[in-house]
């Protein structure tokens, strides 16, 4: 059983605090990991909002078709966290259970990634046949083409991360983090200005930065895996051809489900951001920036989420009612505290945010401006539901529950954001407006789902199974 874990049993008096200290000592290198994700992700965005309106919104356009079938692959190495977890919650010095359940999560990943090129690599053709405009699709096209071999070394990582998560010792998947948001950031630079002696390419310049600083990603948390004395007994990529059919079939059972809920969740925003370059080209640009400032808020609980589905997978695996009590409610009660505030942010200061992304003085940038705005004030009413739900799947994903929670993420965002979304915009003309209070409906429908699942966690079959005898 983990120490930490350990500890918060141990200490008699004060097990919530201890609990809440547990998991923060695991939620803050993991949230700074996602922000520095997410800062990537932004600088791709800022760099090519330099080039102009029409680069931004093409920029958008070309993200957002590579998140969508990213996502779909992304759940398989997420699966690897709750399983290792619980592993490691019955037996805390287990080293071949969590050496097969890494290598078939990297098998996953290889078997998930191969069709997702061959699709993004019909990316104009695809942005063409849902009617955007021809020199858009285009250029989304060429940025998609050298952005899209990222995938591969980033589901790589988020393999190995989870296996040093799983081991509470997160931090050095940050440090590989912050030095590979450094590199992406010269790398644009260098590639889409024409910088140190490079040619300038444009937008492609962009993707092609981000594929190099996703490999260096992977094979720089590889090396430390191998060196690092904690880590390099589990001997992770010893026998790597050796298959585990029946860990692969579980791994594939786990994450499935959990690629449909991140699927859904984030399929609905990338179809708002093609629904919004049908209104008009101003109001996507203005959409990516709404989106890529609510990402950067929700990267704290998501990492959070991330802590308690390590937390409460330690103590699922230990059969311990009271510490999955715990590190539930401790978890929701941070993700949801820190998304009130980041709401009073986005009310209070939207100019300053938004002047991250392009110029407030440009004239030619007044009306992405005046829409990024509203579509702000509509990103600080869903925040704190973002939050829980964030938290909330993280929990439900640490018992091991993702079948019914993306049943939820189904109805939720598609059901009923997305149907709303599209009634308000197109038939009762509000246009951008009508897709966030789509976007925001959806969102709090979810969240109210799955934290009332958790508070009825006692009937799951895995519960009961652990309160048996």
């Amino acid at each position: 059983m983990s120490a930490v874990f350990v500890g918060a049993r141990a200490s008699g008096n004060h097990p919530w605090r201890h609990e809440a200290r547990a998991t923060l000592s695991l939620a803050w290198p993991m949230i700074l990991t996602n922000l520095a994700q997410a800062v990537m992700t932004a600088t791709d965005v800022m760099i090519i909002g330099r080039l102009g309106p029409e680069a931004l919104a093409a920029g958008a356009l070309g993200s957002n078709l590579y998140f969508a079938p990213m996502i779909l692959g992304l759940g398989f190495a997420y699966a690897t966290s709750p399983m290792m977890a619980a592993e490691l919650g019955r037996k805390r010095h287990s080293v071949r259970d969590v050496r097969r359940t890494v290598r078939q999560g990297l098998w996953l990943s290889v078997l998930a990634a191969v069709p997702i090129w061959i699709f993004l690599w019909n990316t104009e053709w695809i942005l063409l046949a849902l009617g955007q405009e021809p020199a858009l699709a285009r250029e989304a096209g060429i940025y998609v083409r050298t952005l899209q071999w990222a995938i591969l070394p980033f589901y790589g990582y988020i393999v190995l991360r989870s296996f040093i998560s799983a081991l509470e010792r997160p931090g050095w998947a940050l440090v590989i983090m912050l030095i590979a948001v450094a590199l992406n950031a010269l790398g644009n630079w260098a590639f889409v200005f024409g910088h140190f002696g490079f040619p300038a390419l444009g937008i492609a310049g962009s993707g092609l930065a981000t594929t190099l600083a996703s490999f260096f990603m992977f094979f720089g948390l590889a090396a430390v895996i191998a060196v690092h004395r904690v880590f390099r007994r589990y001997r992770l990529f010893g026998r790597f051809w050796r298959a585990d059919w029946p860990r692969f079939l579980a791994l594939l059972k786990l994450g499935a489900p959990i690629s449909g809920i991140l699927a859904f969740e984030v399929t609905v925003f990338n179809t708002a951001a093609f629904l919004m370059g049908i209104i008009s080209a101003a109001q996507l640009a203005a959409h990516a920036i709404a989106l890529q400032i609510a990402s950067v808020s929700f990267m704290i609980p998501l990492g959070i989420g991330q802590a308690a589905t390590v937390r409460v997978g330690l103590a699922f695996g230990g059969r311990d009612s009271e510490g999955i009590t715990r590190a539930g409610w401790t978890a929701l009660v941070m993700g949801v505290g820190f998304m009130g505030l980041a709401a009073v942010m986005m009310v209070a200061v939207p100019k300053l945010l938004i002047g991250a992304f392009v110029d407030l003085g440009d004239p030619a940038n007044a009306a992405v401006i005046t829409h990024a705005v509203t579509f702000l004030a509509f990103v600080a009413l869903f925040q704190v539901a973002d939050g829980a739900q964030a938290v909330a799947s993280g929990i439900l994903r640490g018992l091991q529950d993702t079948t019914v929670p993306m049943i939820y993420a189904a109805v939720g965002y598609w059901g009923i954001g997305l149907t709303l979304g599209v009634l308000l915009a197109f038939h009762f003309g509000m246009e951008g407006k009508g897709i966030w209070i789509g976007l925001c409906t959806g969102l709090i429908v979810v969240a109210c789902l799955l934290i009332y699942r958790w508070m009825r966690r006692g009937r799951l079959p895995g519960f009961i199974r652990l309160q048996g005898p």
